[in-house]
């Protein structure tokens, strides 16, 4: 059976973490059985394209941390950068999912993915996923107790934030993609949550430039409000206009023209184009959602689809919003 098929040709979309990327998605297959050589090998390909290195890594980090195979290359490969690297990456999933569970080991987890994060930037200085990492790590901290999470913002209307280690990774990579969405993440967690994560997101798709994915990360903060407002009990219709409105649509349509239309599959993330996706079909854009879902093929992701359910958590109410958007824009059931 083809990949997004189902019986007599019925369409069902695929959900797998590297999404569009084959060489990683071979990977991903090869750690959920406990093998590491291939993991190595694909980084080592990757080399100093940062864009792939922190797209991947990230993926490698979610999989990995299911599993001791990151300890087991390090242990028989202890020089090697791309481990230490990748048990920053493990090391801070699990300290972020011990928080979010309130595991008494939460405190424990946190220092140590810190500590493993600084040995990662030691081993490779030119590496920004270290610094990444560090960012994740950041959401942690919400009552913003350690000094490097009360920076001073770079713009008058953004909050006290961790800019100093969103600096670091810029030093290296300028435009990453991974470390602009942790910030948004950390500026929708404060008290002022949807206005301190839409004037950033506004701030950023101000000055990213063409094909950046940075010029998606606005419909993301879009997104979010939209669930904000329908868990404050707004009416659904009411709330669904916001996709039309002039500043949105203006967005929307960026995202399309200068980041979609001007780059190729292989550096597309699927939850980038599941955005955009939406977001022209909020918009009633058909054209445009017919290309974007075009370009996806068979893949899923289940936000931002969610938010738009009357249960955010059922994953079936996601899918069938997907495959309604999607059946809409390309005109077949």
């Amino acid at each position: 059976m083809a990949r997004g098929s189902g019986r007599g040709g019925e369409f069902r979309p695929v959900y797998h973490l590297a999404g569009l990327d084959d060489d990683l998605r071979a990977v991903v297959d090869d750690l959920r059985v406990g093998r590491w050589m291939s993991m190595r090998a694909l980084l080592a390909r990757t080399g100093a394209d940062w864009t792939a290195r922190t797209a991947r890594s990230q993926v490698l980090g979610v999989v990995a941390a299911k599993s001791a195979v990151v300890q087991i290359w390090l242990d028989e490969e202890p020089e090697s950068a791309d481990a230490r690297m990748m048990l920053a990456r493990v090391a801070v999933g699990r300290a972020v999912q011990a928080h979010r569970q309130r595991h008494p080991s939460s405190g424990q987890l946190e220092e140590d993915a810190r500590q493993a994060c600084r040995e990662a930037a030691l081993l490779h200085p030119g590496d920004p996923v270290p610094w990444v990492c560090l960012l994740a790590l950041a959401q942690v901290d919400v009552r913003r107790q350690r000094p490097e999470h009360r920076v001073a913002p770079p713009e008058n209307l953004l909050p006290e934030g961790p800019w100093g280690l969103l600096d670091e990774v810029v030093k290296r990579d300028r435009y990453n993609r991974e470390a602009y969405h942790r910030v948004l993440q950390i500026c929708s967690s404060d008290s002022g949550s949807q206005a301190h994560a839409m004037d950033f997101a506004r701030w950023v798709g101000s000055w990213a430039p063409l094909a950046s994915p940075l010029l998606v990360l606005p419909l993301f903060a879009h997104a979010e409000h939209h669930h904000f407002e329908r868990r404050r009990g707004r009416g659904d219709a009411l709330v669904h206009r916001q996709w039309t409105r002039e500043d949105i649509l203006r967005d929307t349509k960026r995202a399309l023209d200068g980041w979609f239309d001007l780059t190729n599959a292989d550096v597309r993330s699927v939850l980038d184009l599941n955005h955009l996706a939406h977001a022209l079909s909020a918009a009633r854009e058909s054209a445009g959602a017919a290309r974007v879902f075009t370009a996806l093929g068979p893949y899923a992701t289940l936000l931002p689809w969610a938010y738009v359910t009357e249960d955010p958590d059922r994953h079936d109410l996601a899918e069938a919003e997907f495959l309604r958007a999607r059946s809409a824009a390309l005109g077949s059931g």
